[in-house]
């Protein structure tokens, strides 16, 4: 979840306890300017890429987590990202979501946004969503409420106190609810949720935020094998419409997103701070290096 959201929970969360109660409803040089004002989806994706990372680096107290990495992926595709611990996976979406700043390196969304210039809030604004691997929802809150929360809107606390829902935005809650698989569990506090809805209510959250890019941290950890499943099915369902980025240990799960939607998904082996191998599922599974430093024999 955002920071921003986060605060955004706190306020909304005073706003309701201090209203009354109410009855029960329902560019080409790649450069970019830090003063330009960039406004939801004017993300530029003429030449392909949604998220070009160039020769990225961080070391900490003299350990590099990341070692020159290089990344680029294409609008609208599903990228798995595999490798051992360690290996950097958490540092580079880091990176990307502005929690860390590289020591060397470029990272672009789109052709003309410098990622680097960027504060998290800021970047989380123009469209990168990011889900932890621990689901974070506001447990005293209805499912429908989480994603109520969620929506792009004036969050101060006097607009939340008068804030009334247009017929857009309950069909979009409605849309999402059907995606996430929650549509019978609307008014179920989110606290009572299983660990696996709790995922897809995370999931649900960031889709209300309209996101353009999709970072997944290990979505199915702890997720029964039909949970796991149906999180396929969905990831799959955005393919095209998003572009998602799936960080996971999972092997039985990166082949069930390999093998279903587009062909010729690739998938991104990083060991040591940097990319080891990519390609197909079989590809990488192929390659001596990663069955030595990953998969096993």
């Amino acid at each position: 979840m955002t920071p921003d959201l986060m605060e955004a929970g706190a306020r909304l969360r005073a706003a309701h306890d201090a209203r009354p109660p109410a009855k029960a409803t329902e560019s080409g040089d790649r450069g970019a300017s830090y003063s330009r004002v960039v406004q939801p989806g004017e993300v530029d994706v003429t030449h392909g890429a949604i998220l070009y990372l160039d020769d990225i680096t961080v070391s900490f107290d003299g350990f590099r987590a990341l070692n020159r990495l290089s990344l680029s992926i294409s609008a609208g595709e599903l990228r798995c990202i595999i490798g051992p611990n360690g290996a950097g996976k958490t540092t580079m979406m880091d990176v990307i979501t502005g929690k860390t700043r590289p020591d060397e390196g470029k990272a672009y969304f789109g052709s003309t946004i410098d990622l680097l210039r960027l504060r998290e809030s800021q970047i989380a604004q123009i469209g990168i969503g990011r889900k932890f691997q621990k689901p974070t929802v506001y447990e005293q809150l209805t499912v429908f409420e989480n994603l109520e929360l969620a929506l792009k809107a004036d969050r101060r606390v006097r607009a939340s106190m008068f804030f009334r829902l247009t017929g857009e935005q309950l069909d979009r809650i409605g849309e999402v609810l059907t995606l996430i698989h929650l549509k019978d569990s609307a008014q179920r506090t989110a606290g009572n949720l299983s660990h696996g809805q709790k995922q897809w209510l995370e999931i649900g959250m960031l889709l209300m935020q309209d996101p353009k890019l999709l970072l997944l941290d290990e979505p199915v950890a702890g997720m029964t094998d039909e949970e796991t499943e149906r999180t396929a099915e969905l990831f799959l369902s955005l393919e095209g419409s998003h572009s998602l980025v799936v960080v996971e240990h999972d092997m039985k799960f990166i082949g069930e997103l390999t093998q279903g939607g587009r062909n010729g998904k690739r998938v991104t082996v990083l060991h040591e701070g940097s990319v080891l191998s990519e390609g197909t599922l079989a590809d990488v599974q192929a390659n001596d290096k990663v069955v030595e430093v990953y998969l096993g024999r």
